[in-house]
């Protein structure tokens, strides 16, 4: 399995709530998105709603690394643009941010995009990178979006790394819809592209359908079962 390299590093993202919603604010998404964990995947009304993505996060072990080496055989890398694209993937060039790259996925598909402010570093990225290579190199590049990160990357409970580039044994992802069609999308920086999971919702379903959920269970059954090692968060409109 072949390694990447990167040329720039961040310090990994707590994975909390608090600390998820403060970057988006400060990226331009608007104050009625925010993220909630999400405690129970079997009692639907404690599931926060209206959910519009989610973030799984989970420990890359051997399974995970396994089954992603079998999917990603079966299609090529993602080089559409914007106008082509059923949704907007973004590539991980920055070492340790996958959870950067797991918001973006969030806020800049589905019904979430309705809410990033018109002028703001989300909305000028959208409108201006119209490729995955575009996009990349602009978020390497951007002074606002790395002084925005390490704010972020220094709240929360845990103590912050002492060097960037040490690796870390947690993995983000998202499932987000398309703004274009009824299907969900895994959305992983660290894959060739996005990979599409099935029509499985309605125009007016928010993310907590049982298809999806279905898919969560997947990635926890796969891992050995263990529950404990996993941890969920949905964006939500207030």
């Amino acid at each position: 399995m072949s390694v990447k390299r990167y040329r720039k590093h961040f310090i990994p993202l707590e994975s909390n709530p608090d600390v998820f919603t403060d970057l988006i604010h400060k990226l331009g998404a608007s104050p009625t998105l925010g993220f909630r964990d999400v405690l129970t995947l079997d009692e639907p009304e404690l599931l926060p709603r209206p959910a519009l993505a989610l973030i799984l996060i989970f420990p890359t072990l051997e399974a995970y690394e396994s089954q992603k080496e079998k999917e990603e055989a079966l299609y090529e890398e993602c080089a559409g643009s914007a106008r082509e694209e059923e949704v907007v993937w973004f590539e991980q060039t920055i070492n340790n941010a996958c959870g950067l790259y797991a918001i973006l996925h969030a806020v800049c598909n589905g019904d979430a995009r309705n809410f990033i402010h018109t002028g703001s570093f989300l909305a000028t990225l959208l409108e201006t990178c119209l490729t995955p290579r575009e996009r990349a190199l602009a978020l390497e590049s951007s002074g606002e979006l790395e002084s925005a990160y390490a704010t972020a990357a220094k709240q929360g409970d845990s103590a912050v790394p002492a060097n960037a580039e040490d690796e870390v044994d947690f993995h983000f992802v998202c499932f987000a819809k398309s703004s274009k069609n009824s299907h969900m999308y895994e959305l992983d920086g660290d894959r060739k592209g996005p990979v599409d999971k099935g029509a499985l919702l309605g125009s007016n379903d928010d993310i907590f359908t049982e298809g999806v959920l279905g898919i969560v269970r997947e990635y926890i059954q796969r891992e050995g079962g263990e529950s404990s090692n996993f941890s969920l968060m949905a964006l939500v409109r207030a």
